[in-house]
């Protein structure tokens, strides 16, 4: 690959790096038995036929990048010619050319997300870095990230001797009561638990770094953490659509897991008909190797006064606290303390410390001035002092 790096006489295609880890994907093996860039004929018959190479395949692995420059390059290939990968102005890898071809672009967005409506924001993103010439061919790329979750995974499984491995996938924005729950709940039925921690390919209001400082607390000091890894789970556009279900029970089995959990919330999940027939989502990813198991909603029920499954409260909605994700984000970006009932204290603390840097103008003085303290000089940090207020909050003889 070094001579082909070196070689500047090579054309280039610009490729961001959600298409650079979708590549990685399939080449580590994770997508099997996707090997290459799919050719016209191969992506017809996958679109067709919904299967390659005699497994459940929603739609082609084709390349097809967007950008003036890209759209000369593609047009002008020949057969065998080698075109260099470039992400970020870097080379990353090239491309072996097999064959150029012209794609439906129309085609190819419903067959990912089930409509071509243009206000569905996932609508929106793919059309922007969609071009309409796709590269068929082999190719290799610099970029060990995937490779070095198989790794970790493999040492995880064999420092336990796990027989069984269950994944999930998880966005964690922002890990809550709920999530607690559905992880303790998984633990009890397996050796290995892998968190596949999702990457955003876009910039978000919870980067991946504090998701993961998060996820990483909670399990280091809740949880037997032998037992649970996180990994990062690179959440590309291939992963955005209504098949979504499916193609996470692809990916984790080909990263090593027995069993998958899934939301009764997880896009994908529900019935369709196949060749006049009634089907499960089920049925699709167990047939690709994997056990699934669909677990219900959790709320806090306050007759109860506990977390239940939805399946088994006899309480009605007026009695449910929901944990909805997108809604206790709102409460953090606001800068306010979430109840402790939706967010672990100490969760809310790494949040809003992370959110709201140096938000104080002198924190040592208010913690002092409203916190019980020992008399003597003590260092508090942001995190030190959410903790103690919304011990403030819980303090119920006045309430």
């Amino acid at each position: 690959m070094e001579s082909i790096r070196k070689n500047n006489t090579l054309k280039e295609l610009h490729l961001d790096k959600e298409a650079l880890a979708t590549l990685s994907l399939a080449k580590e093996g994770i997508l099997q038995p996707i090997d290459s860039l799919m050719d016209e004929e191969v992506a017809n018959e996958v679109c067709k036929t919904k299967k390659y190479k005699k497994q459940f395949l929603p739609f082609p692995f084709i390349l097809a990048p967007s950008g003036k420059r890209n759209k000369e390059v593609l047009k002008n290939a020949k057969k065998d010619d080698i075109i260099k990968i470039i992400v970020s102005g870097n080379f990353a890898g090239y491309i072996k050319t097999k064959s150029v071809y012209k794609i439906n672009i129309k085609n190819r967005i419903k067959s990912i997300f089930g409509t071509y409506d243009e206000t569905h924001p996932g609508v929106m993103d793919t059309l922007k870095r969609l071009g309409e010439y796709s590269i068929a061919g082999k190719y290799e790329i610099d970029f060990n990230d995937i490779k070095n979750i198989k790794a970790d995974i493999k040492k995880a499984k064999n420092n336990i001797n796990a027989k069984t491995t269950t994944a999930i996938m998880m966005a964690a924005k922002p890990l809550h009561r709920a999530h607690e729950r559905l992880i303790r709940l998984t633990l009890e039925s397996t050796d290995l638990l892998i968190i596949f921690l999702l990457k955003p390919y876009k910039k978000d209001t919870l980067s991946y770094e504090i998701r993961y400082k998060t996820l990483e607390y909670f399990v280091e000091n809740f949880l037997p953490k032998n037992r649970v890894l996180i990994v990062p789970f690179e959440n590309t556009y291939i992963f955005a659509g209504y098949n979504n279900a499916v193609l996470d029970s692809i990916a984790a089995k080909n990263f090593g897991c027995t069993d998958i959990i899934l939301g009764q919330n997880h896009s994908g999940i529900g019935v369709f008909y196949n060749h006049d027939r009634i089907n499960s989502i089920l049925d699709t990813i167990e047939n690709n190797g994997i056990k699934a198991t669909i677990v219900s909603e959790f709320v806090y029920c306050d007759q109860c006064k506990t977390l239940v499954s939805t399946k088994t409260c006899p309480h009605g909605k007026h009695h449910h606290i929901s944990y909805h994700s997108p809604s206790i984000l709102e409460i953090l970006k606001s800068g306010l303390l979430p109840p402790a009932v939706l967010v672990r204290k100490e969760i809310s603390a790494i949040l809003l410390s992370e959110l709201f840097k140096n938000r104080f103008e002198d924190l040592g003085k208010l913690y002092d001035a409203i916190m019980p303290n020992s008399g003597l000089l003590e260092e508090h940090d942001e995190k030190d002092f959410y903790i103690k207020l919304l011990q403030l909050y819980q303090t119920t003889s006045l309430t």
